[in-house]
């Protein structure tokens, strides 16, 4: 039995319709976030990972050229996209629009 149940094709239209900067290939979500600085970047990807740790799910994190933070998101357990990608998904976005908020 996987660790979440894999969403429907619907199910990931609707929910990725309301996460208009994800983009899906196959099994995986991204994003990919441009922060102010190398700084911002890091403090970007711990409030994340301070997020994921809370959820149990983790995504994959890399930043390059030293501000672009790319957030990939999968189920491996399920080999798909669960409701817990989007469920940390929709954190990631509110984290990044809270960091948006307070550098601007």
């Amino acid at each position: 039995m996987p660790y979440a149940d894999p969403l429907t094709e619907p199910e990931l239209a609707d929910a990725l319709a309301l996460l208009p900067e994800w983009s899906r290939e196959g099994r995986v979500i991204r994003r990919v976030v441009r922060a102010s600085d190398f700084r911002a970047a890091v403090g970007l990807v711990n409030a994340v990972a301070d997020a994921a740790e809370a959820a149990d799910h983790h995504p994959d994190i890399a930043i390059t050229r030293y501000r672009n933070v790319n957030f990939e998101l999968t189920t491996h357990a399920a080999k798909a996209l669960t409701r817990r990608d989007i469920d940390l998904a929709t954190t990631i976005e509110q984290i990044v629009s809270n960091a948006s908020e307070a550098s601007g």
